[in-house]
């Protein structure tokens, strides 16, 4: 078979990856596709590029390499279509300290589908631990749509206030109604400073499934746990909210607990009865993002290159 002819998909890559990680060695990898396609004449590829991917791609990247040819690969895109918007920020040794883009279709979408963003860094991506942050709106088809993606050093405030305004520039500084997050005080900051006439929203979510562990050494805590959800979803009013939060404290023997006391304090961004009444796109939690993920998970794993992850 001629090497141009050649080619490896991204779903063969990422069983090669896969493969690696755990400890499976190339020919029996090569063998599995064989066997799989029915022989070695129904493959498009040979034992060989397996290897080759294996030690080209896998094994012996440092992040330095990784990083420089991630920058060039973001320049071929933005010379393939002047849509395409990135921005890097690297470290003093050349690894990538921030970074954000965002293609044609992304872009476009916002226009249409940016009324709400959905935003999440609970993905870790590679081997390098870089954050990744996801923007993700919903269609008119309730479907996700990717508005962006990020590679971040850390957490800190400062990088997120970085991020937020690339975002901002890439969609022609359009600020969108609502803005769903997990409840990092960093990227609260952020949001605060960058996009302060948003609605801010926590994701429901990661706070209720907290309760078990926050809430454990107290007696009765499946009680506890019931008795919450019951006041969190079905308080009717702001009114009623706040006296059977009150209520429940009392009856519990919570009035101490500072998790609680500090969730009481931020209840406008949390609670159902503070929110419901603006437009969320049928969202209350950041799982739009998380499901972005798993589409993630598909075609890359840790060991997988920066520019395997943006492709």
């Amino acid at each position: 078979m001629l090497k141009q002819h050649r080619e490896l998909s991204m779903s063969i890559r990422r069983t090669i990856e896969n493969n690696k990680e755990a400890g499976i060695r190339p020919s029996k990898t090569y063998q599995s596709f064989v066997a799989a396609a029915g022989g070695h004449r129904e493959l498009n590829f040979i034992e060989k590029d397996v290897r080759n991917y294996i030690s080209r791609e896998v094994q012996n990247v440092s992040e330095q390499e990784n990083a420089k040819e991630f920058g060039k690969y973001l320049l071929r895109m933005k010379e393939k279509n002047q849509n395409f918007f990135f921005e890097l920020e690297l470290e003093e040794d050349q690894s990538i300290k921030l970074t954000f883009w965002a293609d044609a279709r992304s872009r476009s979408a916002f226009e249409y589908f940016g009324d709400v963003i959905s935003f999440d860094t609970t993905y870790n991506t590679n081997r390098y631990n870089l954050v990744c942050g996801s923007f993700v709106g919903v269609n008119h088809h309730g479907q996700s749509t990717l508005l962006g993606c990020s590679l971040m050093k850390n957490k800190e405030i400062e990088s997120f206030k970085w991020l937020f305004q690339c975002w901002l520039r890439c969609m022609g500084r359009n600020t969108p109604k609502g803005f769903l997050t997990d409840q990092c005080a960093s990227m609260k900051k952020a949001l605060e400073a960058c996009m302060p006439t948003i609605i801010h929203r926590w994701c429901i979510w990661h706070i209720m499934k907290k309760i078990p562990s926050k809430l454990n050494g107290y007696k009765g805590h499946a009680d506890i746990e019931r008795e919450m959800s019951q006041i969190v979803f079905n308080s009717h009013s702001k009114d009623s909210f706040d006296r059977n939060w009150n209520d429940f404290l009392l009856n519990f023997g919570l009035l101490d607990n500072k998790w609680l006391s500090d969730l009481y304090e931020d209840r406008h961004i949390w609670v159902p009865i503070y929110l419901d009444h603006h437009f969320w796109a049928g969202m209350r939690s950041t799982q739009r993002s998380e499901s972005m993920h798993s589409v993630f998970n598909k075609f890359i794993t840790r060991n997988s290159s920066l520019i395997q992850f943006v492709k």
